[in-house]
């Protein structure tokens, strides 16, 4: 609500639900690496979809907003889609807000500079301008923002 006060309600309900019964979909069950990972991934955006829109449509909104909220879940059209793209930006902001010092923890600096900049890539200049802006983010990793 905070990045996007005035966010659409399937694009609230997405970002809320974004990770939902996500134990349901074990990555062990997948194989090792990057390619078993990338299905993962993409299997579980596909089961929170359809979950979300499941949930929506048995609260009974119109089956427009249940398919509008499932493909910014799915992230269809990232970087062309606002929406989704706001979805993408708030699980980075969520990352880098609460997760990311502990995942810094013992990892050398040239790798976190890496991951920032990963991260950053996926998310709009708006998202990046508020971790920049708003996120205590050590001087040397500073750069892996830009563009």
């Amino acid at each position: 609500v905070r990045f996007r006060p005035n966010a659409s309600e399937p694009l609230r309900l997405a970002v809320r639900g974004q990770h939902i019964e996500r134990w349901k979909l074990l990555r062990s069950s997948y194989a090792e690496g990057r390619q078993g990972y990338l299905e993962w991934r993409r299997d579980q955006g596909r089961a929170h979809a359809d979950r979300v829109a499941e949930i929506m449509a048995e609260a009974g909104y119109p089956a427009e907003d249940c398919a509008r909220a499932a493909r910014i879940v799915r992230k269809e059209g990232i970087k062309r889609d606002a929406e989704a793209q706001v979805l993408e930006d708030v699980a980075c902001l969520v990352f880098m807000r609460w997760y990311f010092a502990d995942f810094a923890e013992g990892r050398d600096r040239a790798h976190l500079f890496h991951i920032v900049q990963r991260t950053a890539r996926k998310m709009s200049a708006e998202g990046r301008a508020v971790v920049a802006a708003e996120f205590d983010l050590p001087a040397d990793l500073a750069p892996a923002l830009e563009d």
